[in-house]
């Protein structure tokens, strides 16, 4: 199925963060943060959204920080996919 956001809206996959952490203490599910970073798998055509201009700056393959706990989980074809705003994103990842 493919995924068409509307407006200002994003469609992102949630990046695998690691288990283990610098020290090499491996972590246990419940002990680790929601991931913040994304990979962009869609993007909207942006255009007039609640009055005002918005020009989309995120492009598919970018990789982003979002904020925690932002935008709707949604499961398609098995994949566990997120539908954000653009404004939800803080920055694009080198």
């Amino acid at each position: 199925m493919n995924v068409k956001p509307l407006a200002d809206r994003v469609v992102l996959k949630m990046v695998e963060m690691e288990e283990t952490t610098k020290s090499g203490i491996i972590l246990a599910g419940s002990a680790k943060e929601k991931p913040q970073v994304a990979e962009v798998v869609a993007v909207g055509p942006g255009g007039v959204v609640d009055g005002k201009d918005v020009v989309m700056e995120v492009e598919v393959g970018d990789h982003v920080i979002m904020s925690k706990y932002s935008g709707t989980e949604v499961k398609i074809d098995g994949e566990e996919l997120i539908i954000v705003r653009q404004s939800d994103i803080l920055a694009i990842v080198d």
